[in-house]
């Protein structure tokens, strides 16, 4: 990645900086992570927030198509050294002095290739061990500083994160060795201080003078501390009509540090999409965004907790953010739905705040894009482009976000990678792997994981059609910019289709600070997606009976059966009963229902590839088809004629028995059924 130690850009908050000067320990940086009130003021000693990662380096320009959306982001080193007889991969080098904040890591091969980190151009490592012990197994840090996700996915499928700052008051070199034993990916977010910047560098014995501290922040951030906020009010009334707002306003100077809201209506999950919470500070709108965005949630709710929200099975939303002002605070609720809302709860919690010269506003936007149209991954774009998640102009620092997508097509959408410009940069400071990446998980996995700094609520439409919630919040890891703020994402999706894809952004500004996504309250009162047919049009079969939809007799007698969703262009209602890990004689039965008696002929759309089986067809056990060859080099599907047979009113059984495969056929003797279509004679 192109670097440049640039300092001019800083000058504002540097000489704010000046009268607060202090020592940049492990201790120090332990307690700014869990200092709320600390985030909302610009950083004093001032800082750069960069990352080294693997992205391609065929990306090398923004105007060149056809390198900018290049993914083979595995393996990317700065360089690699030899040292003595090993040889190192380079994954950060920097001048400092400095910190790394964050640290993430997938891997899938032996965790037990080794880490290095070399401080103060020291040749002997100031940490060095297992990769996998030392960011998530707890040889420097147990969870959640350290922390594989989701503990529910395969351990080789897991983003590793440490968020265990690592001081340095000279330079940071990280190593690497044995690269290459399979796919290695990963990112390492750090600070740079201005020359000057007194900073104590981390040691082991430092780390475990720290432990008592370590354990006091851990909890904080395990249980999500509650903020000190001795006064609050509530929003007037509990009825929130369509096209009306409540609002409470709070004399300043003062923070509001918990915001806790409950909503409900008739379709809640449309509720939390239409209702949108709208803040006013000083006389300027700073924060318009959906309930369920804001809190990240989504439109739907799904419980979790981080350092910054939380949500409960019983619908309660909170944030902890703090949202200092001057003078006044409006704080209000719209509904823009076409339903009555019911506001149950909705208190503002606030406490005393000294504003002065480096105290910021919090913002928050929202923007969705609506069926937008993604491409095949082909061509040298790989059918990827660019969204804009915001531009800020002015002086401030970025906190994080959520992305609320709902998917079109059962493959993977977030191939894309973060970039994020700071300040004019022509190449960004911040170039990452992969959408799961940049939310601390990895490989598209669906599991529900929480963490303080980063969760994913729901995956549900991450490999099929439906939603999917991402957030990722910062601390250390929190960007500053003086001048400008461009956050962008890739979005690349593995198959074309169309999908709502909905970017919520929490940022702080100095006053006069600006952004280009604007309140959209059009979009907030469409109808959220709940299916695939709400964005996309499904190939269906007409009259036919879709298999998943049939029981599965009980006979079956050998295998597993699911429902698969992948190939909706050649399956009708884009879902298949997938029989596996069967074997030859094994039979499996479907049961027909609800037919008028009479004579039929009975076919099938059938799956056919180079794994699948040939079967014996009976239809109330009389065999109709004695050898159904499913062998096909490629995936297919075939609208297959089964047979002629008499079916009565009632039950009527359908059965496959495996009799074997073809001889170009991988053994495993797979069976795929979508659909039957019965046509009577």
């Amino acid at each position: 990645m192109k670097r440049t130690e640039r300092w001019g850009g800083l000058a504002i908050i540097l000489v704010a900086s000046l009268t607060h000067a202090q020592t940049v320990t492990l201790q120090s940086l332990l307690e700014e992570m869990v200092d709320r009130d600390g985030l909302a003021r610009a950083p004093a000693p001032a800082y750069t927030c960069r990352q080294f990662s693997s992205y391609d380096r065929a990306a090398t320009s923004r105007t060149d198509v056809a390198t900018w959306y290049a993914n083979g982001d595995q393996g990317q080193f700065v360089r690699t050294e030899q040292n003595g007889e090993r040889t190192e991969s380079v994954l950060l080098d920097a001048k400092g002095p400095g910190a790394i904040i964050r640290f993430w890591a997938t891997w899938q091969h032996s965790p037990t290739n080794t880490l290095r980190v070399y401080l103060d151009d020291n040749p002997v490592p100031a940490i060095e061990g297992p990769m996998a012990d030392l960011i998530d197994r707890g040889l420097l840090v147990a969870a959640p500083l350290g922390q594989g996700v989701s503990p529910d996915s395969e351990y080789d499928r897991r983003g590793h994160n440490l968020y265990l700052p690592i001081p340095y008051a000279k330079s940071c070199k990280v190593t690497y060795q044995e690269p290459h034993k399979g796919p290695f990916y990963y990112q390492i977010n750090y600070r740079t201080y201005a020359q000057g910047t007194d900073v104590t560098s981390f040691t082991m014995e430092a780390l475990g003078k720290q432990r008592p501290l370590i354990a006091r922040v851990q909890r904080d951030l395990s249980l999500g501390r509650p903020p000190e906020a001795p006064s609050v009010v509530s929003l007037p009334g509990n009825r929130l009509p369509p096209g009306r707002s409540m609002a409470t306003e709070i004399k300043g100077p003062a923070a509001v540090r918990e915001l806790a809201i409950v909503i409900n209506a008739e379709d809640r999950d449309q509720t939390l999409r239409s209702t949108v919470l709208e803040i006013e500070c000083d006389g300027v709108p700073t924060v318009w965004c959906p309930v369920g965005d804001f809190f990240g949630t989504g439109h739907q709710l799904h419980p979790y907790r981080t350092w910054y929200t939380a949500v409960t099975p019983a619908g309660a939303l909170t944030s902890y953010w703090t949202m200092p002002f001057q003078k006044s605070c409006v704080v209000s609720l719209h509904n823009v739905g076409e339903q009555l809302v019911y506001v149950n709860l909705a208190d503002v919690h606030y406490g005393a705040w000294t504003w002065d010269a480096r105290s910021m506003h919090f913002h928050a936007t929202w923007r969705q894009l609506t069926k937008v149209e993604t491409q095949t991954n082909k061509g040298a774009q790989h059918g990827a482009f660019d969204v804009n998640y915001v531009t800020a102009q002015g002086q401030g620092v970025y906190v994080g976000d959520t992305l609320t997508i709902f998917n079109g097509a059962a493959a993977w959408w977030g191939e894309g990678d973060e970039k994020i410009f700071v300040d004019g940069e022509v190449f960004p400071s911040h170039f990452g792997t992969g959408t799961e990446d940049y939310y601390g998980y990895a490989w598209c996995r669906p599991q529900h994981f929480q963490a303080p700094f980063h969760a994913q609520p729901t995956g549900a439409g991450n490999n099929t059609p439906g939603m999917s919630v991402n957030s990722r919040y910062r601390a250390l890891d929190a960007i500053p910019f003086t001048a400008s703020l461009e956050v962008n994402m890739e979005l690349w999706h593995w198959k074309k289709t169309k999908m709502n894809y909905a970017p919520a952004t929490f940022w702080y500004g100095r006053p006069g600070a600006t952004c280009n996504v604007k309140p959209d309250p059009v979009s907030a009162a469409l109808p959220i997606a709940r299916k695939q047919d709400d964005l996309v049009d499904i190939f269906r079969i007409p009259g036919a009976t879709e298999a998943e939809k049939l029981r599965i007799a009980e006979e079956r007698t050998g295998g597993r059966t699911e429902t698969q969703t992948w190939r909706e262009e050649i399956w009708s209602g884009g879902e298949q009963i997938w029989w596996t890990e069967a074997k030859p004689d094994d039979r499996l039965t479907f049961k027909l229902t609800g037919i008028k008696a009479g004579r039929y002929t009975v076919k099938a759309n059938l799956t056919k590839a180079n794994d699948y089986a040939i079967v014996t067809v009976a239809i109330n056990g009389k065999i109709v088809n004695e050898s159904l060859d499913l062998y096909n080099p490629e995936v297919i599907a075939e609208m297959v004629t089964l047979g002629t047979a008499d079916l009565v009113s009632g039950d009527n059984a359908v059965q496959f028995k495996i009799t074997g495969a073809n001889e170009a056929a991988k053994q495993k003797y797979m069976v795929g059924v979508d659909c039957f279509v019965l046509e009577k004679q």
